[in-house]
């Protein structure tokens, strides 16, 4: 087997998400950081279009940004609805992240369907994925809380075709989590020879 092909394959199969609460405080490197997203800005896009964007949280932003996110989810949200739990648990997220990504899609050309934009993003955030199981670096890619509620999309001031694909947790765990499919591939595959 190619060793190219060997690396990349023990990559993809190797990676997991990993939830924030299984982080353990250490931080990463920023170098490390710009290397991923160097990676996610070599994802294929339609035209050139390169609709995707990020806003990186480190330092002491990440905390602020979880404090906002969670004040944005109890004020949006209708008290008998709203749940203390999920308040404590949207902060605490980000208590042992090292960094947070926000993954956006801008729209740059109304001439290319969104799903492709959408696709583009996504293969974006997948590279930034993969490159962190190389570097050894815990993530979650959540959609959770209030990120894809209209106040988020607010919040970081996005046009009305613009859209939020969610939040990249990146940290350094302790935990590695094995892996397993649900379905056989060949129930998921029709060849036509």
């Amino acid at each position: 087997m190619n060793n190219d092909f060997s690396t990349l394959s023990d990559i993809i199969k190797n990676r997991r998400s990993i939830k924030p609460a299984m982080f353990n405080g250490n931080k990463i490197p920023h170098e490390q950081i710009e290397q991923l997203l160097e990676l996610a800005d070599w994802a294929p896009p339609h035209t050139f279009s390169e609709p995707w964007r990020f806003v990186v949280y480190s330092g002491k932003k990440v905390n602020d940004f979880s404090r906002q996110h969670a004040l944005l989810y109890q004020q949006f949200t209708l008290a008998e609805k709203f749940m203390k739990g999920k308040f404590d648990s949207i902060i605490a997220n980000g208590e042992k992240s090292s960094h947070l990504i926000v993954c956006i899609m801008k729209r740059s050309n109304e001439k290319i369907p969104a799903m492709e934009e959408l696709a583009a993003v996504s293969c974006a955030v997948q590279n930034i994925l993969l490159g962190a199981q190389a570097l050894d670096i815990a993530t979650l890619w959540s959609t959770g809380g209030m990120i894809l509620h209209p106040a988020m999309k607010n919040y970081f001031q996005l046009n009305e075709q613009d859209h939020i694909l969610g939040i990249l947790f990146l940290g350094k765990t302790n935990e590695h989590n094995e892996g397993h499919r649900k379905i056989a591939l060949s129930e998921k595959v029709v060849w036509q020879k």
